[in-house]
């Protein structure tokens, strides 16, 4: 892997040792990079959202935007997308789950998510955002464009109904 980052980028491959102790270092860098990606593109999506984050429908589209943000990103950028979440409990873990936690935090706020079901309800969520983009880039990959954006709109449908529920 490392020989053929380097020689897109036109360096000989010991060139990233001189910048990198060791092949962990550029991973994590490269790890940190994608992360700061993933988390841009989820605030960007959240900042096109007019109604204000503390009304029902200005929540509901925040969280919506960050679901949206995190499947296109495993769409478009699949090589980032691993690299994000290929070193386990990185510091630079929180900037997407932050972002994430802050949609819910504005739906309970809206009164749309009841403060009993708030605790720990980013978790589930996360799931099954993370497990369909998961999904659709393995044994689901063959499935037609069309198909695989009905299975993302149907995901967010459900998470924003069962956010919803029991308020």
């Amino acid at each position: 892997m490392l020989r053929e980052v380097t020689r897109m980028v036109g360096v000989v491959p010991n060139a990233a040792y001189r910048h990198f102790t060791d092949r962990d270092a550029l991973l994590a860098a490269v790890r940190d990079e994608a992360v700061r990606e993933l988390a841009g593109r989820m605030a960007d999506g959240m900042g096109k959202v007019r109604p204000g984050p503390h009304t029902p429908t200005g929540a509901r589209l925040r969280l919506r935007a960050v679901g949206q943000a995190y499947l296109e990103f495993a769409r478009t950028e699949p090589g980032l997308f691993d690299t994000a979440f290929a070193v386990p409990d990185h510091p630079g873990d929180a900037a997407p789950f932050e972002l994430l936690q802050a949609g819910l935090d504005n739906l309970a706020g809206a009164g749309v998510l009841g403060p009993a079901r708030r605790p720990d309800i980013e978790y589930s969520i996360w799931a099954a955002v993370h497990g369909l983009a998961v999904l659709l880039r393995g044994p689901l990959q063959s499935l037609p464009e069309r198909e695989k954006a009905r299975l993302e709109a149907q995901v967010l449908a459900f998470i924003g109904a069962a956010v919803s529920q029991g308020t």
